[in-house]
């Protein structure tokens, strides 16, 4: 059963209380990237095998078995997949960046190039649950920015095949290359190349342990965006919400993982003894009831709140990854939120609105990281190059300051490079 405490009973840092996993996920990723780097796609089909049982041919997903899965998925889920999709590029679009160039001072001209990257890698995972929701929020924004080509990594099945709605949402979204394999093989093929899976500039997406392992051990050969923890939900809710609602909100970040974390804070503890009931009617009622017993169990907390206004602060200073705002005019709190990945406004706006169909992305910092970091956007597939030019005139106007400051650090060829320009003949 959930926990109720008072706020003040817990430490902050054990708010998102996690499980820390039993086996040596550091050394098992390095050996499974070194063996990638080493030996390419013999490595990968040999990790599908083990851990996926699906003795593969070839990695990519070939013409035939995108139409294959075209066929397998429902005309009705396909509009689901377009209306969504839509909305992601509208939202997603307002994010674009503009070069820039400065040339107000006579001589001078300066400026910032926002450049796409060449290609991007996208993981999606496959297994107890496959998202293709992750393909739309991870490929959409790749495309808006520019991505030459877009490469996404998913596990296969025993069988070799790769789930039919994930490819489904590949086709909408216009992936370029999809490969069928999946962990901590998957990132290091993205990251290092290998025969058949190109070599990519950024790797996106959630994953298991494994995963997220393997994204912070490429980090710096590639760009990643964010190593993400388990989903996290907080909702701050009064007491004329409706516990059943708000219980169904809970469930639908535990019902994630055995390590996701649910908490509700509120300012009324008649109502926090409701929803914990009500959670206890729901949970037996779902389809993945163990893990959502577990999560709620091991990690499941409601807070109760001196007032509205303490319970913002404590969502504050918890920085979660979906922060739900289930009170009258949830508007007058939004600029109180400092610390949140995603804020849902309102009594008739659950996660799961955000998490498929609304626009914005579902790709979100974790663990306090939204402190400093932020939502997956076309911001994370774009670089920005500057430069500079200066005419002759304009260099000897302030090559003497040029000069002072690079001989108070000490530099003097800088302080020489700068000056040279300025005597004799040009």
């Amino acid at each position: 059963m959930i926990k109720i405490m008072e706020y003040g009973q817990v430490p902050n840092t054990e708010i998102f209380a996690r499980m820390q996993p039993k086996m040596n996920v550091e050394q098992i990723v390095s050996d499974i990237i070194e063996n990638v780097k080493q030996n390419g796609d013999k490595a990968v089909k040999e990790y599908c095998l083990k851990f996926d049982k699906a003795n593969l041919d070839s990695l990519l997903v070939s013409p035939a078995e995108m139409e294959e899965a075209k066929a397998l998925v429902e005309p009705e889920f396909f509009d689901i997949l377009k209306k969504a999709a839509e909305n992601i590029r509208l939202f997603h679009e307002k994010q674009k960046r503009n070069s820039f160039i400065i040339n107000d001072q006579p001589g001078i001209v300066m400026g910032q190039k926002v450049i796409p990257m060449d290609k991007a890698g996208l993981y999606v995972p496959g297994g107890t649950a496959a998202y293709p929701s992750t393909v739309l929020m991870d490929a959409i924004p790749a495309k808006i920015a520019g991505v030459k080509e877009v490469v996404m990594v998913t596990p296969p099945n025993a069988e070799g095949k790769v789930n039919p709605y994930i490819l489904a949402a590949a086709q909408v979204a216009g992936v370029d290359k999809i490969f069928k394999t999946g962990g901590a093989q998957a990132v290091a093929a993205l990251a290092f190349g290998t025969e058949s899976i190109p070599k990519v500039d950024k790797i996106v997406g959630p994953g298991n342990a494994f995963v997220a392992e393997a994204k912070k051990q490429v980090y710096g050969i590639v760009s990643i965006d964010m190593i993400a923890g388990p989903s996290e939900i907080l909702i701050v809710a009064d007491g004329k919400s409706n516990p059943r609602h708000v219980a169904a909100d809970l469930l639908s970040q535990a019902e994630h993982d055995v390590m996701a974390s649910a908490v509700l804070v509120t300012d009324c503890m008649d109502f926090a003894r409701t929803v914990q009931a009500e959670l206890e009617v729901q949970i037996p009622l779902l389809e993945r009831a163990r893990i959502a017993r577990a999560s709620i169990d091991d990690n499941g907390k409601i807070i109760v709140a001196d007032t509205l206004d303490a319970a913002i602060e404590i969502a504050n200073e918890i920085a979660p990854e979906h922060l739900e705002l289930c009170v009258d005019n949830p508007f007058d709190y939004l600029d109180a939120i400092r610390h949140a990945g995603s804020i849902f406004m309102g009594r008739n706006c659950p996660e799961a609105l955000g998490d498929y169909f609304a626009g914005p992305n579902h790709t979100l910092p974790t663990s306090g990281t939204a402190r400093f970091s932020s939502p997956l956007s076309v911001d994370d597939f774009v670089k920005k190059t500057q430069y500079t030019y200066f005419t002759r005139d304009a260099l000897a106007a302030v090559a003497k300051d040029v000069y002072t400051f690079a001989t108070k650090e000490g530099l003097t060829a800088h302080a020489k490079s700068a000056i040279i320009r300025t005597e004799g003949e040009a």
